[in-house]
């Protein structure tokens, strides 16, 4: 692992990005417990990597993130840009009541994939993701769907084994 071929947009675009999500983490009133917060943290930092070492690396190889092929420590810090993101997936799936029976469930998870697909696009443009072998920006909709549905039931099945006990 190199720390970074050039220290100039995209990772000052990542450190500042990781300043704005974690100060509106911390500055949220808290409305999930304490052990949920750190789960959602720890799920979106996991589901992040899991999916860029699947899509954009290995094999399929569709993007480069920051300035090179090799892995850098931003790229590594960038995973923790993804964990408030699913921790502030949770918190507003509660805060507005969504249930998984009813048609807010689909906007919901439609809304939070075009957020996830506009901040992919604007890492795009500050140089963080540049994609390659034909890869478009529009199937990445497919990750994001995926995710955000698997967050959501996730988050039901705790709160229907917490019902339980």
């Amino acid at each position: 692992m190199i720390l970074w071929e050039q220290f100039d947009t995209n990772e000052i675009y990542i450190l500042v990005m990781l300043v704005i999500v974690y100060s509106a983490l911390f500055l949220s009133p808290k409305k999930l417990p304490r052990y949920l917060t750190i789960f959602f943290l720890v799920w979106g930092f996991t589901i992040s990597s899991l999916f860029d070492f699947t899509i954009g690396g290995g094999l399929m190889d569709f993007y480069k993130v920051n300035d090179s092929n090799q892995y850098e420590l931003f790229d590594f810090i960038m995973f923790f840009l993804f964990a408030p993101f699913s921790y502030f997936f949770v918190y507003f799936y509660k805060r507005l009541n969504i249930h998984p029976r009813r048609f807010a469930f689909i906007l919901y998870i439609i809304g939070w994939s075009l957020l996830g697909l506009a901040t992919e696009r604007i890492s795009t443009l500050m140089k963080v993701t540049d994609y390659q072998k034909g890869y478009h920006i529009y199937y990445s909709m497919v990750v994001f769907l995926i995710v955000q549905t698997t967050t959501a039931l996730y988050y039901e099945l705790i709160k229907k084994q917490e019902r339980n006990q």
